[in-house]
């Protein structure tokens, strides 16, 4: 019988490796929604485009019984000295006991061994902030420059973390809230306003707030369309975050294929779950469809908004190189400022 010697590992071969532990509070004093983070999200949608990003397809996984569900996004971005695996928890019921209905974490590993390097406690924040910051760059892009009349239909974090972001890149001076729950609306438009220092309102219909904005944002998990067709006016842009699961629907088909322009953070997510999967399964529009990134409109600004009068849809999945993007620069001003606690492995 033959026996293996046992391993006595050496500090040679099994070297003390320290790992940083970042909360929640400390990730909340590393950054915070500006325009440097925003011009970061461009820059990682101009490379996923460009093909110089390793992404896989999101992983998830639904609980039906718990209303709850959880995604797994990953993506390597050549130049950078880590990558990030992020955990992302949504249970919507959460809110009924108090709790809010995202959490989860980024794990930081490094780029040339693997190794963790970082857990990152953010209970969904970087995630907020990251989708903010991709929401004011689709805007950025698509939305008519002198765009000031702003609607977003949804009441929570994102409807407030979106109209805040979109205040950093066009002159909004009015925003519309919607929301199912109008108490609920009238405190997220008391946010907004604090925060944009717009006129904001209430508006007791979508229609009337599509009609009466030039750039509407749905940040909704609804399973059923929120906007048709017959909405839609000249000159108007529709952000839409919400649909991130082959369950979920904003736009109506008919949206997708009565624009002038449809994009999308990336083209295979939202064929699959975003908006485009349901136009082209209920056949309004081909399987074929021509469809331009996000970054690939940043990269080539001709392939966007052709005039004034342009209808522009872009559809936001949520992507594994904007976790990565954002998750290795906290990172790095979270260590220039010394924060965190070092456990060692």
């Amino acid at each position: 019988m033959l026996t293996l010697p046992l391993c006595n590992p050496t500090e040679e071969h099994n070297p003390m490796r320290e790992i940083l532990i970042l909360t929640e509070n400390e990730l909340r004093q590393a950054v915070s929604l500006d325009t440097t983070l925003i011009d970061l999200i461009a820059d990682a949608f101009k490379k996923l485009s460009a093909g110089k990003v390793s992404m896989p397809p999101i992983l998830r996984m639904d609980m039906e019984d718990k209303n709850g569900e959880v995604d797994v996004k990953t993506a390597y971005v050549p130049g950078l000295d880590g990558f990030a695996i992020k955990i992302s928890p949504g249970f919507f019921d959460n809110p009924k006991i108090g709790l809010p209905t995202t959490s989860g974490l980024m794990v930081v590993h490094d780029a040339t061994t693997g190794q963790v390097r970082a857990v990152l406690l953010d209970n969904g924040y970087l995630t907020d902030l990251r989708t903010a910051a991709a929401g004011a760059v689709a805007a950025r892009c698509l939305a008519p420059e002198g765009a000031t009349r702003a609607g977003v239909i949804g009441t929570g974090v994102q409807a407030r973390l979106q109209m805040q972001a979109l205040a950093m890149v066009r002159p909004i001076d009015t925003v519309h809230v919607w929301g199912r729950d109008a108490d609920k609306a009238k405190a997220c438009a008391q946010d907004i306003e604090r925060l944009t220092s717009a006129n904001v309102t209430v508006s007791s219909s979508i229609a009337g707030l599509v009609r009466d904005s030039d750039i509407v944002v749905t940040t909704t998990p609804s399973r059923k369309p929120l906007i048709d067709a017959s909405m839609l006016h000249p000159g108007l842009h529709i952000t839409a975050m919400g649909s991130d699961a082959e369950h979920k629907n904003e736009l109506a088909p008919d949206v997708i294929a009565e624009a002038d322009l449809f994009t999308c953070d990336r083209h295979s997510q939202s064929a699959r779950l975003g908006e485009l999967h349901h136009a082209v399964g209920a056949g309004i529009v081909p399987e074929d469809m021509p469809v331009a990134e996000l970054g690939t409109i940043l990269n080539t600004p001709k392939k966007g908004r052709k005039s004034a009068s342009d209808v522009t849809i872009c559809d936001l999945t949520g992507t594994g190189v904007q976790d990565t993007a954002i998750a290795i620069h906290t990172l790095s001003v979270a260590e220039e400022n010394g924060f965190g606690t070092k456990i060692s492995n």
